[in-house]
């Protein structure tokens, strides 16, 4: 049962409501009887950048600093170290008109004649369709309130019913901040509200057509609509702004035209029609997979479920680990579509002028991990507002690598908005981050290892990675110490000093210019040659420390004591590729040690990148075990990830970690169930995706693998790796009926597919000999 369900109404925007959304705009249901209120938001209604009163300059020096960069550096070299706040004095500076993500406001249904008693409540997400929901019995009629946002038809839909003729009364308003102007009126059933922000006068309009069967509709003097006596009602909204991902200005088009026909076309449509079209499009990519742990149902509300985890019985357990894992899938689904901006640090949800961090693009991790599983979880189109982001990235990012480090290429720190904020800001531990715009390259490149869209990779992957490439080549300098190309200044990110080499940064270069190397052997691109050569020349950053850990730091500091949350010198362990249990042992094993000595605290997305580093080292048990501490000690009520507070990365994070346990495909082999914990004895999935554009599906028991069919999207050679093949097993192509010769090596099989064909390994007859070739 794939519900989120709730015996009460919604007290508490951040741990209670039900979210709902379609990428550009976003819903929060209280199911409150009397008067309801859904929570709204648009993607792109922010304060700050161009207009801001504040002023804005895109985070470069307003004023020329030539020996600054060069000072740090020889500070660094001199010391081996340097102070964050000394660096802050010296490249940082205050920020303005970064601005924050703005509510868009709130939807409210104030009934006309609210009852004094209600029973049998229920509120609940239902995450097979994407329909929240509420109902409550009073005087004896049933009412029923239905809610999606619908990216087919760009729009929200709300439907009020009840059992019995003539009994849904409410009047609809919108409410909104202070801190805008705000005009309202409604004319035939529609409500249109308008205004524009005072901090940067963006424009932003919203509309919602009231839509009757029987009853009595009334435009109100205020701008609002009410509604008497009617057998149900359906309620259409849309919203935008003339917010444009287009630099420098970043304004378009009045949204007054655009938000109209929206709302006039799905108002053209019936409710059954609306609602057939929103589920065909959310399940095309919500049904890609299906998950099953040997989970059984359990009809208690869900914060009770949650609440009740530590000691329910294992199935029970794994019905809400599967309904955890699912919901990170809805919550991508719903906050990453084509034509908006991609998930920021809350997806799309918010409902302060304030939010936590401004509700921005954290790029040291979060919005990277916001991405995690958007291709293992087969949700490959997700990513197109991140990679539209990236690219309109590329202009500002180039002025500020020329302005504050003289390079080609283009640049990026630790926190963006949607103005293009590619340089800094003056708080010392989080405003110095360059490597942000490789580890986002990292993304483009996993679109094509997971796709193998050639095309992608020459025009739109390529040119990015290519240009990031160009300037680490311009910035990368030569230690002294031992002759190698590093980072420097660098920081390994919320944690100790500034140093030259430091572990993530050389990492995050090196998986850089080996995914360039790549690329370019590909595409025919003789710059791979000079690529090539420089990575042979960087300081890989992962050695060995004297305790057996891997060095966050060039220089051997680590403390065996320290639990700081962020573990980032093991990027190359996850998500990179550098580091691996099976191709570079000695390496994993010092990881394991790192990972073992910070512990298994930290925050919600710490917890879930914890759940990719165990499952990477093999260790389902422990992943197992960072799943369970996220939602025991990091989930609200709503099952949304919480730092605290509300963050919503640890979500998306965990539900990667989860596929990362079920399939890895990191090093070109198809492994199957690589870290599955004894918690899952026996199970299902259908739908996950590994590298080389293959989808699998698998059946196990008794902790093993029995079924492994795997639909090739290429011709070429496949490799997996499963318990399956030390057993008599053969292969057989589902399309043919033809069983497929396969070369076996230890647990390792490799056969040669056909695009768009269907290969089904499992156990024959017990006795024999593995099936072999060659």
């Amino acid at each position: 049962m794939l519900t989120l369900w709730y015996d009460r109404p919604a007290a508490d925007w951040e741990a209670e409501t039900l979210p709902i959304g379609n990428g550009a705009l976003g819903g929060g249901v209280f199911g409150t009887v009397a008067a309801e209120r859904v929570q709204l938001n648009e993607k792109t209604l922010w304060t700050g950048g161009p207009g801001s009163a504040g002023g804005y300059d895109f985070g470069n020096w307003t004023s020329p600093r030539p020996d600054a960069l060069s000072g740090v550096r020889a500070l660094i070299e001199r010391d081996h170290k340097a102070d964050p706040d000394t660096v802050a004095a010296a490249l940082g500076q205050e920020r303005r008109g970064f601005g924050a993500y703005q509510p868009f406001g709130e939807l409210g249904l104030r009934l006309t004649d609210p009852p004094a008693e209600v029973t049998d409540y229920r509120r609940d997400l239902d995450l097979s369709c994407a329909v929240a929901s509420v109902s409550y019995v009073a005087d004896g009629v049933r009412h029923t309130r239905e809610y999606f946002a619908s990216a087919a038809d760009g729009v929200i839909v709300a439907r009020l019913s009840a059992d019995r003729p003539g009994r849904v009364g409410f009047t609809a308003s919108i409410t909104a901040p202070d801190n805008r102007t705000r005009r309202t009126t409604a004319v035939d059933g529609r409500s249109t509200f308008t205004g524009a922000l005072h901090d940067n006068g963006l424009r932003f309009e919203a509309q919602f057509q009231v839509l009757t069967d029987g009853g009595v509709r009334t435009d109100d003097a205020d701008g609002s609509v009410t509604v008497a006596d009617a057998d149900s009602v359906v309620l259409v909204l849309a919203a935008g702004t003339d917010y444009a991902e287009d630099y420098p200005t970043y304004r378009g088009a009045d949204p007054h035209r655009r938000v109209t026909a929206a709302v006039d076309a799905a108002s053209a449509k019936s409710w059954a029609e609306l609602l057939d079209a929103h589920r065909r499009d959310y399940r095309e990519l919500f049904d890609r997979v299906r998950l099953d742990l040997g989970q059984q149902p359990v009809d208690v509300p869900t914060d009770e479920l949650l609440r009740g985890y530590a000691t329910a019985p294992a199935p029970h357990r794994r019905a809400l680990e599967a309904l955890y894992f699912q919901y990170g899938r809805y919550l991508l689904i719903s906050s990453s579509r084509p034509g908006s901006l991609p998930a920021n640090l809350q997806g799309v949800w918010n409902d302060s002028v304030s939010p936590p961090w401004s509700a921005d693009y954290h790029t040291n991790i979060n919005v990277q991990m916001n991405y995690w599983p958007a291709e293992t979880t087969n949700l490959s189109e997700t990513t197109a507002p991140l990679f539209s982001y990236v690219d309109g990235l590329r202009e500002p990012g180039a002025v500020t690598a020329r302005l504050l480090h003289a390079a080609r290429g283009w640049v990026v720190n630790n926190e963006i908005n949607p103005f293009g904020f590619s340089g800094v800001h003056d708080w010392a531990t989080a405003f110095w981050f360059p490597e942000a715009g490789a580890w986002l390259a990292r993304h483009f490149y996993e679109h094509y290892l997971f796709t193998r869209d050639l095309r992608f990779l020459r025009e739109r992957a390529y040119p990015v990675m290519k240009e990031l490439a160009q300037f680490w080549l311009d910035e990368l300098k030569v230690d002294p110490r031992d002759g190698t190309l590093v980072v420097t200044p660098s920081f390994s990110p919320e944690h100790g000093d500034f140093s030259a080499g430091a572990a993530m940064s050389q990492q995050i270069v090196g998986q850089l210019f080996a995914d360039v190397v790549a690329s370019a052997d590909v595409l025919g691109d003789d710059f791979g040659a000079e690529v090539r050569d420089a990575l042979q020349r960087l300081d890989p950053g992962t050695r060995i420390g004297s305790w057996g850990q891997l060095r966050e730091w060039k220089e051997d500091w680590d403390d065996p004591a320290d639990e700081h949350r962020h573990v980032s010198h093991l990027f190359a362990l996850f998500p990179g590729n550098g580091i691996g249990a099976r191709t570079t042992p000695e390496l994993a094993e010092a990881a394991k040690v790192s990972l073992t000595a910070r512990g298994d605290g930290g925050t919600g997305w710490s917890k879930a990148w914890k759940i990719n580093f165990w499952a990477r080292l093999l260790d389902g048990d422990h992943a197992h075990r960072m799943l369970a501490e996220q939602l025991l000690t990091s989930t609200t009520a709503n099952l949304w990830d919480t730092h605290p507070p509300f963050q919503i990365d640890g979500n998306f994070g965990a539900t990667a970690g989860v596929a990362e346990m079920l399939l890895q495909s990191q090093d070109g082999v198809v492994h199957v169930l690589p870290a599955l914990p004894g918690e899952w004895p026996t199970g299902s999935y259908t739908g996950l995706r590994a590298r080389g554009d293959i989808t699998v599906d698998v059946r196990w028991s008794d902790g093993a693998a029995t079924e492994i069919t795997l639909t090739t999207g290429q011709d070429g050679p496949v490799t997996v790796r499963s318990t399956l093949f030390r057993e008599t097993f053969r292969v057989v192509d589902a399309l043919t009926g033809q069983e497929v010769p396969a070369r076996v090596d230890g647990d390792a099989a490799t056969f040669t597919g056909q695009a768009r064909h269907r290969y089904a390994a499992s156990v024959t007859s017990s006795g024999g000999s593995p099936h072999r070739l060659g």
